[in-house]
C-alpha cells in the first residue's frame, strides 16, 4: 500500500524545481551576455563605450539587491530554496535585461 503525497511535499518539489530552474536560466544567460560582450570586444559586434562602464557598474547593485533579499527571506524563517529564490531574483533581472539589450531584443 502506498502512502499518498501531501500536498506540502509536492509544493516543496515544485519550490526546488522552480529554483533550480532559476538558476540554471541565470548560468545560460550570463554565459550568453559574456559572448556577446566578448564578441564586441573582439570587434564582431558594434559596442559603445557606454558598455564598458555598464559591465562594471550594474554589479554592484545586483548583487547588493541579491544580498538584501536572501537576508531578509533568511530573517523571515524560510526555508534554503526560498533563501536561494530570493537571491537569484535580482540577478535573473539583471542578466535578463542584459541579454535583452544586448541581443537586440529590446
Amino acid at each position: 500500500m502506498t502512502t499518498p503525497v501531501s500536498p506540502t511535499a509536492n509544493e516543496f518539489s515544485r519550490d526546488l524545481l522552480d529554483t533550480g530552474m532559476e538558476a540554471t536560466m541565470l548560468a545560460v544567460e550570463a554565459n550568453m551576455v559574456v559572448a556577446y560582450r566578448t564578441g564586441a570586444f573582439c570587434g564582431f559586434r558594434p559596442m559603445s563605450g557606454a558598455e564598458i562602464h555598464r559591465m562594471f557598474a550594474e554589479k554592484p547593485p545586483a548583487f547588493a539587491a541579491a544580498a538584501m533579499a536572501a537576508g531578509l527571506t533568511a530573517f523571515g524563517g524560510q526555508r534554503p530554496d526560498q533563501v536561494i529564490a530570493a537571491a537569484l531574483h535580482p540577478l535573473r533581472t539583471e542578466t535578463n535585461r542584459n541579454l535583452r539589450r544586448l541581443g537586440g531584443e529590446a
